[in-house]
């Protein structure tokens, strides 16, 4: 079949999302399908050009392409899925989160506009008529699923998807440094674990990798220079697929501080490497993958209660190991694979 995967793109930012299309786009193609990612590219401010890309996507369509006859579209981003055809199907990352969960939060915007309930209320709408045309709707994880059934009352299946390279992702230490690989953004918490190092009792490091720039890197910044953690703390940037490879095979565990995140490639990504991971109660999609005590530790978003768990791993490296391997065999048992996304998303439409 040809298939079109439907996504939005901020110019000059990446992230999972981007990852997870174009692993769809390779995982089709790997099993015969035509696949083709069609972009749009997506403002969210000032509301104007929100409402402008929310219109740009309902007028696409996508029933034919020079010509040709496009069998499926899976739409996996707002506003994506407001495109038309007769066989669109929905594999939802998330929703606009500002009109919805991050409403009346410190990590939204959208609330603090005069034209903000006029904007959710146009959104929440239009969700409700883009979802109703959708043969199928899918969601990356049962944390979508929640929001989706809470805020619009709409049902809908989890499909649950290994991270990229998860057959390369190993262990090979529990060195001396807590790894966090993520975006440098107010949402991911990385300063909760840089003021986590003041804490230490043991002499373990902090390690952050993820794309730099914008207030957030200078807050993190700020805080090394003021408590002088030069020597505790490493902003590595942005590294290469193999670095991070690397580095998750060396680190003694994993720390995903992320509000209330989709799923979480970094939950994933730790536990496939055999790495104890530390989260927060309102982590979200990670919480479906983590138990506190088994594979990792729920902790409040303290710096103080962080770096305790952090030193008592430090103390006890076969704690480390044995729930780095709890957190593997766990994840094999969910038995993620992309076999069973792409039937999902295709079969339906056979015939």
């Amino acid at each position: 079949m040809r298939v079109a995967i439907a996504t939005v793109q901020v110019p000059f930012i990446r992230g999972g999302a981007e990852t997870l299309v174009e692993s769809l786009r390779d995982e089709l193609v790997a099993r015969g399908h035509e696949a083709e990612v069609v972009t749009l590219p997506f403002r969210w401010s000032p509301p104007e050009a929100l409402v402008d890309c929310m219109t740009m996507g309902r007028m696409l369509d996508l029933t034919e392409s020079a010509g040709a006859k496009i069998d499926v579209v899976i739409a996996v981003k707002f506003p994506a899925y407001y495109l038309r055809h007769p066989r669109k199907v929905v594999w939802l990352c998330h929703q606009h989160r500002q009109a919805y969960d991050l409403w009346d939060t410190p990590y939204g915007d959208l609330h603090r506009l005069p034209q903000g309930d006029s904007v959710r209320r146009l959104i929440v709408n239009s969700d409700n008529q883009a979802f109703a045309e959708a043969q199928r709707v899918y969601t990356i994880s049962a944390n979508v699923s929640a929001r989706l059934l809470r805020y619009n009352g709409i049902a809908s299946t989890p499909l649950y998807h290994p991270p990229l390279h998860h057959e390369r992702l190993h262990a090979e230490e529990y060195g001396d440094f807590v790894f966090y690989p993520s975006r440098i953004d107010a949402m991911k918490r990385q300063h909760l674990l840089v003021e986590a190092a003041r804490h230490l009792q043991t002499n373990t490091r902090i390690v952050l990798a993820g794309g730099a720039g914008g207030p957030e890197a200078a807050r993190l910044e700020e805080l090394v220079r003021r408590h002088r953690l030069e020597r505790r703390v490493t902003m590595l940037g942005h590294v290469t697929e193999e670095a991070k490879l690397d580095l998750y095979a060396r680190c003694l565990a994993v720390y995903f501080g992320a509000y209330d995140e989709d799923y979480g490639y970094v939950t994933l990504e730790a536990l496939a490497s055999a790495k104890p991971v530390l989260i927060h109660p309102d982590a979200g999609g990670p919480a479906e993958f983590v138990t506190d005590g088994r594979d990792g530790f729920v902790v409040p978003a303290e710096p103080e209660a962080i770096a305790a768990s952090i030193d008592r791993l430090a103390r006890d490296r076969s704690l480390a190991r044995a729930m780095g391997e709890a957190g593997r065999r766990g994840l094999a048992a969910k038995g993620l694979g992309w076999d069973a996304v792409v039937s999902a998303l295709t079969d339906w439409a056979r015939g």
